[in-house]
């Protein structure tokens, strides 16, 4: 008898396949190569090279050069100051068209939802050239003013100024807010607005405690994103022309290209990846919280039907 249990578990022990051996960590090399040799090289190639001083010696001296100007904190200043700016503004108009697109039905609503999505696939330097063929000064728009107006010089002079780079950026990068909200709007409940509005609640009160909670997520992902993008961009603050609008993407122009201070180019960029960076970081943990919470939230009102 036991020969016979020896034998059946002997039989029901499961046969080892020679792949079962193989080790997996060599599918895991092509993408470490891949990362290793197209993104950490690179930015360790930078850091060194802003380690390089003045007479071709490793120090920290290029950083204290560099981070000492004046005109590195200005642009540092200056970037920061823009990308806010250009965030909130984008962050606000997005949310709006997001709330029009998916509750407000009109005639030719998918037109302006493909025409956003066409946005999206646009380089930003183009939008900058548009600004400058609308609203520059010797735009259509000051044209038409001054033919209607008889003025010699149209009113609109904002193209070439800092308020010029928000607008432009404002308008390139509301889609990267408007997608992601407006698909969270379609997630809404049909059944909790019904509800919402049969109770008696005014729209702005259902805007506020029903449809806004179910976004907040997507409206900070698009923020994020928008944050990200404007602190790292070049070619709007390029081509408006704006001569005191130094950011630190053309200050690493300058550095880099006009004078050909590449230690001092790589300082800049060292520290605009580590802004990058450190938003990044930042905006993954306040996602990760506010998921949380809204899973506590869920959990306690699945337990408690009053709330």
């Amino acid at each position: 008898m036991t020969a016979v249990l020896d034998s059946s578990t002997r039989t029901d022990a499961p046969v080892s396949s020679p792949r079962a051996h193989r080790p997996r960590g060599l599918w895991v090399l092509p993408p470490l190569v891949l990362v290793a040799g197209f993104a950490v090289f690179p930015l360790v190639r930078v850091l060194t090279e802003s380690t390089v001083a003045d007479d071709g010696e490793r120090s920290w001296a290029t950083w204290s050069r560099v981070l000492g100007t004046a005109a590195f904190r200005t642009a540092l200043w200056r970037t920061v100051e823009i990308a806010v700016a250009s965030t909130a503004g984008a962050l606000v108009l997005g949310t709006f068209l997001a709330l029009v697109l998916a509750f407000v039905p009109f005639p030719g609503a998918q037109l302006i939802g493909r025409l956003i999505d066409t946005v999206l696939s646009l380089p930003s330097f183009l939008i900058t050239l548009a600004f400058t063929f609308l609203y520059g000064s010797a735009g259509a728009v000051n044209a038409l003013i001054t033919h209607l107006t008889g003025a010699t010089d149209g009113p609109l002079r904002f193209v070439n100024t800092p308020l010029g780079v928000i607008a432009a950026e404002i308008t390139f990068f509301t889609p990267f807010v408007v997608r992601p909200v407006l698909a969270a709007f379609g997630q809404v409940p049909r059944e909790q607005l019904d509800v919402a509005a049969s109770l008696g609640a005014s729209p702005l009160r259902v805007l506020r405690a029903v449809v806004l909670p179910e976004a907040w997520p997507a409206m900070a992902a698009g923020a994020s994103l928008v944050l990200l993008l404007t602190l790292n961009e070049f070619g709007i603050v390029l081509f408006t022309g704006a001569k005191d609008v130094v950011t630190l993407p053309v200050l690493i122009y300058t550095h880099g290209i006009v004078t050909f201070d590449l230690p001092g180019a790589a300082v800049i960029a060292t520290v605009q990846i580590a802004l990058s960076l450190l938003l990044y970081c930042a905006s993954r943990l306040a996602s990760t919280r506010l998921a949380a919470t809204r899973t506590r939230g869920d959990r306690r009102a699945a337990v408690d039907p009053a709330l």
